[in-house]
C-alpha cells in the first residue's frame, strides 16, 4: 500500500491495541472519555456544508460513500455501547461481531445521514455516562470478541476513542477535498 493510500485510509494512523494486562492510567481514561464526548460535535462539524451530491461520493477511492461512513460510525458506536454494557454486567461474555460491509448496504443507510448524526449524539452521551461511572475493576473486566480475542473494557475505551477520531478525520479530509475541488 502506498503512503498516500495508507494516509487516506488511516489519517490518524492505525490503532495499536495495548496488551490486555496493561491498564490505562486514570489520566489516559479521562482523555479517551473526553475524546468520545467531543466526537458528536466533531462529526457534525466534519460533514457540515456537504452538498447532496457529496453524500453519494466515496470518501476515498474504493471506500464507502460519505453517507455510508456516517451511518457506519453510528452503527459501530451503538455496538460499542452494547458491548460495554454486556462486559460490565456479565462474566467474561462473548460479544457478537457484525458484518460492517453488509450493514452499510442495508436500507437504513439510504436514509439521510443526519438521522445517524442524531443517533451518534445520543449514543455518545450514553456511552460517556456509563464510562464515567466505572471504577478500576470495571475497566479491567474482560469480554471475548470472536475475531479479536479477549479484550478488556480499557481496550474497548481506547479503541472507540480512536475509531471515532479516525472516521471523523476521514470525513474532514473528504470535505476538504470536495471544497478544494469546487474552487
Amino acid at each position: 500500500m502506498t503512503d498516500a493510500t495508507e494516509l487516506q485510509r488511516f489519517p490518524i494512523g492505525r490503532h495499536e491495541r495495548r496488551p490486555i494486562d496493561v491498564p490505562n492510567t486514570s489520566s489516559e481514561r479521562a482523555g479517551y472519555i473526553q475524546r468520545l464526548a467531543n466526537q458528536a460535535a466533531a462529526l457534525a462539524a466534519a460533514v457540515d456544508g456537504l452538498e447532496d451530491e457529496d453524500w453519494q461520493q466515496p470518501y476515498r477511492p474504493g471506500g464507502w460513500t460519505a453517507q455510508q461512513l456516517v451511518h457506519h460510525v453510528a452503527d459501530s458506536h451503538s455496538n460499542a455501547l452494547i458491548r460495554l454494557k454486556v462486559a460490565i454486567t456479565e462474566d467474561r461474555p462473548t460479544i457478537k461481531p457484525y458484518n460492517q460491509d453488509a450493514w452499510v448496504t442495508l436500507a437504513d443507510c439510504a436514509l439521510s445521514p443526519h438521522i445517524s448524526l442524531m443517533l451518534f449524539m445520543a449514543v455518545q452521551t450514553r456511552l460517556v455516562a456509563v464510562l464515567q461511572s466505572l471504577d478500576d475493576a470495571a475497566f479491567a473486566r474482560r469480554f471475548v470478541h470472536p475475531e479479536n480475542g479477549e479484550m478488556s473494557v480499557d481496550q474497548l475505551l481506547a479503541l472507540y476513542a480512536w475509531h471515532g477520531d479516525h472516521h471523523i478525520a476521514q470525513l474532514e479530509a473528504f470535505k476538504t477535498s470536495r471544497v478544494q475541488g469546487a474552487a
